[in-house]
């Protein structure tokens, strides 16, 4: 995947205390850091291999990056420290937070994101591994994390702003749809219920395949729970917004999305779709300049899909 950060800070940046305060969690100084492409964060991501030639993965992230960068990473470490084991998701070995910089540093896996657009073996792999995590995870190993329609609410209410003041360029289908595609948000917030614990971030970017094929889920601040189907449909998105496949044949093909209410599963297509065509008219979110055309991207994508399920 391109790059979707263009202002990435990397380790060299950091404050020498936060440095130190790594290399203490590690137990050794870091000597290698090669920073890591994609994803939206504007802090560090960075493999660092110690002087003993041990392996990590850090991020790290304050405020003068991004006012809310750092509220993510402190949510992260929270679920992170949590994730039971069996979670196919890299281990928290220790987190810093002085009030100002948080850091994570993560077990290093070994990997490299699935190709886009998907290859067809990779996105099978990908949809048995978020549905062995999905029993994993079920019931939520973090009872505090909010539940999904508490993080989606405001989201979820895109299209109610988007017919407020609809853009000039949105497309006829949709504009001719608004009080159906409102309500069809509605209920899909309604249709959020569940105790499974939700990444609710799965794209491309947040996935490893490693050299064996396993696949590892990072980039954990948006936990929640919800239906154990969210993350699946969630990564059956991506492919609709990277092309090459039939995410409504694919969806109908995997037992825990087949099993799905057809009325949730519409609504919370419906619910991304106008977040995503709302939030990608504001102006972008400091240090984070190409995520506004990213929105744009996956909201357009989702439009052919609705009306396949809203003829």
């Amino acid at each position: 995947m391109t790059s979707a950060t263009k202002t990435r800070i990397r380790w060299t940046d950091l404050p020498d205390h936060v440095r130190v305060a790594v290399e203490e969690i590690l137990g050794d100084r870091v000597v290698t850091a090669v920073s890591q492409h994609g994803g939206f964060s504007p802090g560090t991501a960075d493999r660092v291999r110690t002087a003993g030639g041990r392996r990590a993965f850090v991020k790290a992230v304050s405020p003068a990056q991004n006012d809310r960068s750092p509220h993510l990473h402190r949510a992260e470490a929270l679920v992170a420290a949590a994730l039971p084991p069996g979670t196919p998701a890299p281990r928290l070995l220790g987190s810093y937070d002085d009030g100002d910089w948080v850091a994570l540093v993560f077990a290093d896996v070994e990997g490299r994101h699935p190709s886009t657009p998907w290859d067809a073996a990779e996105l099978a792999a990908v949809l048995s591994t978020l549905e062995a995590m999905a029993a994993v995870l079920t019931p939520a190993a973090v009872a505090a994390a909010p539940t999904a329609a508490e993080q989606l609410g405001y989201d979820f209410a895109g299209w109610q702003r988007i017919a407020a003041d609809p853009p000039a360029d949105l497309a006829p289908w949709a504009r001719d749809r608004l009080p159906e595609l409102c309500a069809a948000a509605e209920r899909g917030l309604a249709g959020l219920a569940g105790e499974t614990l939700c990444h609710l971030d799965i794209r491309a970017d947040n996935l490893l395949i490693g050299p064996d094929g396993t696949v590892s889920v990072v980039d954990w601040p948006w936990a929640c729970r919800g239906p154990a189907w969210l993350d699946s449909l969630l990564v059956l998105v991506n492919a609709q917004v990277h092309g090459g496949h039939d995410a409504e044949a694919l969806l109908r093909a995997r037992p825990l999305t087949a099993g799905a209410d057809p009325a949730a599963v519409t609504g919370v297509l419906a619910g991304f779709a106008g977040f995503f065509l709302d939030a990608a008219r504001q102006p972008p979110p400091p240090g984070i300049p190409t995520v506004r055309a990213f929105q744009r991207l996956q909201g357009d994508a989702l439009l052919p899909w609705l009306a396949r399920r809203l003829p």
